[in-house]
């Protein structure tokens, strides 16, 4: 009897609960390694920004924004425009996601870093706040949307929405709420206000609105808790409450999953990076065919034909099955499974074209290829089973929903595909300055030093 009223009073506070534990969030409490994990969470997110600054998303963005005008509070990644901080935060958090390079949690499941930062670092730019007040508030913001995340899951993103989208807002308010130093009780309105406004459909997957989705979570979250700041009314259960955001986006709710404590005490520690510029669940796939051509030296015309296997629930977000651009390959397993076994640089921008998803030998190839769906599977897992001419079967299973547990191993592949995506903006130098700024984000002053570093003063061409 005692336990049910326990979890009853928990899930009817989720909301305040996860309030207090955002606005506890010191850096100094922090583990090193956590705050490790979040310096190469703003690394990586600056990278594939840089990258992203020339997608054809960014100019329509500024034109936009930068005719309505306003006041010039926050800088654009790649660019010498600066903005009132909402509209900056919409535009770097779009261009973060152009590119679908940015980094994954399962837990949410989405893109944690490009809907929470974009909005953090332009509030921290415009109040000169410290690295350090960067890395607590991130934390804080990112936990916030995991836990979300935890709750809603599988369901929620099974229904159709984007959880970056979505769940995203939350983390991006909590974050920035944490960066403004309110307490629990204005940072569950924060929450509140941030939930009437988080938006975003898979069914946009393939098109400019699903990055579009990641620069709206930031600049509503954003706005969430500036609003909050200045006294702004909002329910302080809208997670929990009756039509509120859990019990209409998604057929289950589970607030203890939101309240369980993650492995090493973090949701930061599952935090995956891409190192593939596609759709995350078409890693392991790549993977898969990877290993087959390296081990086997498989060519595209000894295949007969190929069976991969994974959870269903991919088959609602990366099943483009004949893309015709480089953003539908994206997102087309067939497409990926085709250019890994055919030698094609899948970390390479310039490998997702039209010329790529249209070409006629990687067709032919991504046609041999049947889709085997399961229920209950790891959903970053695959198994690809390739059947050749000659008669062998080959066999390879990748799971790419296992994190990293090598955190230096892995911040040195970081540095190499931050170097990649940010030397043909910046320059080798210009390049090198940013990386070290980031890396050094502890001891940096203010963050408004660091952001003048990823300006670019050549025109990008769109």
């Amino acid at each position: 009897m005692d336990g049910d009223v326990v979890k009853s009073t928990r899930t009817v506070d989720l909301t305040r609960i996860l309030a207090e534990q955002a606005s506890a969030v010191t850096y100094d409490a922090l583990p090193e390694p956590v705050r490790a994990l979040a310096r190469q969470c703003v690394l990586d997110y600056y990278g594939v920004a840089l990258a992203g600054a020339d997608d054809p998303l960014a100019k329509m963005l500024l034109d936009e924004l930068a005719e309505a005008g306003g006041a010039a509070q926050a800088s654009v990644i790649g660019s010498t425009t600066r903005l009132p901080a909402l509209s900056a935060a919409l535009v770097n958090g779009a261009i973060g996601h152009a590119l679908d390079y940015d980094d994954v949690n399962l837990a949410m499941p989405g893109h944690p870093s490009v809907a929470i930062l974009p909005g953090l670092i332009a509030l921290a730019e415009q109040r000169r706040s410290s690295g350090q007040e960067i890395i607590a508030a991130f934390v804080a913001g990112y936990e916030t949307a995991c836990r979300i995340g935890m709750a809603l899951r599988p369901g929620h993103y099974d229904r159709g929405f984007h959880a970056t989208g979505t769940v995203g807002c939350f983390g991006a308010a909590a974050a920035c709420a944490h960066l403004l130093g309110l307490d629990a009780e204005t940072t569950a309105r924060a929450l509140g206000i941030a939930g009437t406004q988080a938006a975003g459909l898979k069914s946009q997957f393939g098109t400019m609105c699903k990055p579009f989705h990641a620069g709206k979570a930031s600049q509503s979250g954003l706005l969430a808790a500036r609003l909050a700041a200045r006294g702004f009314s909002s329910r302080p259960d809208l997670i929990e409450c009756e039509q509120g955001f859990a019990l209409t986006h998604g057929p289950e709710f589970d607030p203890e999953a939101a309240l369980a404590t993650p492995p090493n005490g973090f949701h930061i520690f599952a935090n995956l990076f891409k190192y593939h510029a596609a759709c995350y669940l078409t890693h392991g796939p790549i993977e898969c065919a990877r290993s087959l051509r390296e081990q086997h030296r498989v060519q595209p015309e000894q295949v007969a034909r190929m069976t991969l296997s994974l959870d269903r629930s991919c088959d609602q977000v990366c099943n483009i099955p004949a893309p015709t651009d480089g953003l539908e390959a994206k997102f087309s397993l067939r497409q990926n499974v085709a250019m890994a076994l055919s030698g094609v640089d899948t970390a390479s921008l310039g490998a997702y074209s039209a010329a790529t998803a249209t070409d006629p030998t990687l067709v032919r190839l991504r046609e041999k290829l049947v889709l085997d769906f399961h229920d209950g599977w790891p959903q970053a897992a695959a198994e690809l089973e390739v059947a050749l001419t000659d008669g062998r079967v080959l066999k390879a299973k990748h799971d790419a929903g296992i994190p990293s547990a090598d955190i230096a191993a892995q911040g040195e592949r970081l540095a190499a595909k931050f170097d990649a995506l940010a030397e043909p903006v910046l320059g080798a130098a210009h390049s090198r300055e940013l990386r070290a700024a980031i890396l050094g984000l502890d001891s940096l002053a203010d963050m408004s030093a660091l952001t003048k570093l990823a300006v670019c003063s050549t025109p990008l061409n769109f």
